[in-house]
């Protein structure tokens, strides 16, 4: 395959709701770039870009696919991205690496919920923006009231720069305000006619030609002065202004296809070869130290991994772009983040399934490696110059939704583990834990499909069955006000005994509050815990009742007790722990002796010292359409949500809450249900704070009965 170099790059993401067609005009730029010879559909489960079995079952993408297409002169790399607001991190690190993201509109529902989640993320990283308004074959199609949608939700850059003559059935023409011509399909796609605008369509194509015009001149002062002064911008001035204004965010053009029957890909090719930017045309990538990537052949190389994928019969494959240098096939190189160094023995330019090998990736491109050692997604792949060097990493959401797994076959536990690492490099946004505390393996990701499809995965490709389970909630247990407490452990039996005995005082920690003991302290010990809060401990001994030597001991019972704590077995935090007294036996004392002495003084005066559950509170950011708000707050409420504030983006209105753990279990999908799929929502840890006293009784209760039935 030909070298292509910087200049002849492009590169997009296809981003954009559910069913909104990317996939299929993924297929149709593959047939008319000449990758493919005959299109496949996602309907016939035939397509390049869909072609894992989870996506053959479900007909809908999970994962994004690397794709490329060649046309005039020029190498399009596309990256087809789901559309489903559970693989956001398929789309975060596809838009990190594309130079400009093409934004799918189903002409039947104009703006989708995964139009608008893409919006921010497209907006966060700073990247161009093109409309693509697609399906307009279909009978519902409507592209006046999606183009309404579109400039409402996403302002005026949005210009339109084609629109259709007669969508819906019958489908067949587009007014081309770019060029200033009609261009008719044939019903099965293929070469346009390119004709005269008719009569009744010019004034209409003179209008919107007029606002790019505008818009155009908008992107540069020397074009503005050109614009004043002749009223009008050459064709030349004009298509230089398209060109700056896509590249610095100051126009959103709206195209428009029916990708189904392939009418108009060909000229939406076109356009992004004429008027989107290469990769050295938009703001540069950055490394770790704010340093610009400049796409320069010259430099040392720097490469990043975007995406690990695992190929039947090939194994692991690793999706890399090049921001500085150029890889050429057999090249070593040396990964700046675990400093190990790594052969590219074979260099592939990716169609989905289909693997083309290249002699040389230059700066800007995409390609694809495979079997590196040790390197996975958001490692940089550098020269020996530049191995200090890191891109500035993809940076994925938090986990939204979590479950408890089990392996039904106990003696899969190991294996499941070992599987969902694998997993884990392929999907950073799955993450999961074997939780000591919980005593379950917490499985999280970014909604309920997102699990569901990691199941699928286990169940039929590593042949792990597994059962999800309800997530216990971490709580935490402390204390209100102080107590006093003593505990004599003896025990005889032939020989040396035991003997130990420990008076104890605790008390409530407030952080940047003095100690409040009535006891002088001759040593204090402050300990964070791995689990959050404080231990404070005080040995308070005067006249030498207890040796010093045994304080360990006594320190790491109460530590054993705080693991488990007296109410429900969760940990226990912020305590202040006071050793004032005690006895000790000049032969039978001993380390173990003062260890259960000092674990069941600290349990007696736990239950003494007004114990509360302190439960994890998340902040909880919702986005929700204005019409549903009513029944999102409510619903918020009966989650005991405290509602933080409000406050109007665009057509949407974002509820800022603080809302327990335990009352955001399957929220997403309610949240689903609730807005027909239209809301979205984020979440993460904030606080700990003290249960309701009702909630409360009601975890005492249940872990009584957890007890007996252990028993």
């Amino acid at each position: 395959m030909k070298v292509y170099k910087t200049k002849e790059l492009k590169n997009i993401a296809l981003v954009g709701g559910a069913k909104a067609g990317k996939t299929t005009l993924a297929e149709a730029m593959l047939f008319e770039g000449g990758v493919i010879n005959r299109r496949g559909s996602v309907d016939d489960k035939n397509s390049v870009s869909d072609y894992r079995e989870i996506e053959l079952d479900r007909q809908a993408s999970v994962s994004s696919t690397v794709l490329y297409a060649e046309h005039a002169g020029h190498k399009i790399n596309i990256i087809d991205a789901p559309g489903f607001d559970d693989f956001i991190g398929e789309v975060i690190a596809a838009l990190k690496v594309s130079d400009t993201a093409v934004m799918v509109i189903n002409a039947q529902n104009g703006v989708e919920v995964g139009t608008e989640i893409t919006w921010r993320q497209i907006t966060r990283l700073g990247k161009p923006l093109v409309f693509l308004v697609n399906q307009l074959e279909h009978e519902k199609a409507n592209f006046e009231e999606s183009v309404r949608q579109i400039k409402a939700q996403f302002g005026d850059k949005a210009t339109v720069a084609q629109y259709p003559v007669n969508a819906g059935h019958g489908f067949d023409s587009v007014v081309d305000v770019l060029k200033m011509k009609l261009y008719r399909f044939p019903r099965d796609g293929g070469k346009p006619e390119i004709l005269d605008i008719p009569d009744g369509e010019k004034d209409k194509a003179e209008e919107y030609r007029n606002v790019i015009i505008e818009s155009a001149a908008e992107s540069e002062e020397a074009l503005m002065e050109a614009f004043f002064e002749n009223g009008t911008l050459s064709e030349q001035e004009l298509a230089k202004g398209i060109r700056q204004g896509i590249a610095t965010r100051t126009m959103f053009p709206i195209m428009c296809a029916s990708a189904k029957n392939n009418q108009g890909v060909a000229r939406f090719m076109e356009c992004i070869t004429e008027n989107l930017p290469a990769p050295d045309e938009v703001v540069p990538e950055k490394d770790d130290k704010g340093n610009d990537l400049t796409f320069d052949e010259r430099k040392d190389t720097v490469a990043f991994v975007f995406k690990t994928a695992v190929e039947p019969h090939l194994g692991e494959l690793s999706f890399f772009r090049v921001y500085e240098g150029s890889i050429a096939e057999s090249a070593d190189l040396v990964n700046s983040n675990t400093d190990t160094k790594e052969r590219l023995s074979q260099l592939f330019v990716v169609a989905g399934k289909n693997r083309q090998k290249v002699e040389k990736v230059m700066p800007g491109d995409l390609a694809a490696t495979i079997k590196l050692k040790d390197t996975n997604t958001n490692d940089t792949l550098t020269g020996i110059k530049n191995q200090d060097v890191k891109v500035s990493p993809i940076v994925f959401p938090d986990p939204k939704h979590r479950t408890a797994v089990k392996a039904k076959n106990t003696g899969d536990e190991e294996k499941l583990g070992t599987v969902l690492r694998e997993m884990n490099n392929i999907d950073p946004t799955l993450l999961f834990e074997q939780s000591k505390e919980l005593k379950q393996m917490i499985l999280s990701g970014q909604g309920e499909m997102h699990l569901n499809v990691a199941r699928w995965m286990l169940e039929t490709i590593h042949k792990v069955d597994i059962d999800f389970l309800p997530p216990r909630i971490p709580y935490r247990e402390t204390i209100t006000k102080p107590a006093k407490s003593s505990y004599r452990h003896k025990k005889q039996s032939g020989g040396a005994g035991q003997f130990g005995e420990v008076y104890m005082m605790i008390e409530p920690y407030r952080e940047g509050k003095p100690n409040q003991t009535e006891f002088p302290v001759r040593k204090q010990e402050e300990h964070d815990l791995h689990w959050g809060g404080k231990l404070v401990f005080n040995n308070c001994i005067v006249g030498g009742s207890i040796d010093t030597r045994f304080m360990p001991a006594i320190l790491k019972g109460v530590m054993e007790k705080m693991e488990e704590g007296p109410l429900t077995g969760s940990y226990a935090r912020d305590i202040i722990v006071n050793i004032y007294d005690g006895k000790m036996h000049p032969v039978d004392s001993n380390e173990i002796s003062f260890k259960l002495a000092g674990r069941n003084a600290f349990r007696e005066a736990f239950k003494n010292a007004g114990p509360k559950i302190m439960e994890p509170i998340y902040d909880v950011d919702v986005m929700v359409p204005e019409e549903k708000m009513g029944d999102v707050m409510t619903d918020l409420q009966g989650r005991r949500a405290l509602i933080m504030g409000m406050e109007s983006e665009g057509n949407y209105q974002r509820i800022r809450a603080k809302v327990p753990l335990a009352e955001m279990n399957r929220y997403s999908t309610s949240l689903s249900s609730l807005t027909s799929g239209r809301a979205t929502y984020g979440m993460k840890f904030a606080e700990y704070q003290q249960v309701p006293m009702e909630v409360q009784d009601q975890l005492l209760k249940a872990y009584e009965e957890e007890q007996k039935e252990e028993e």
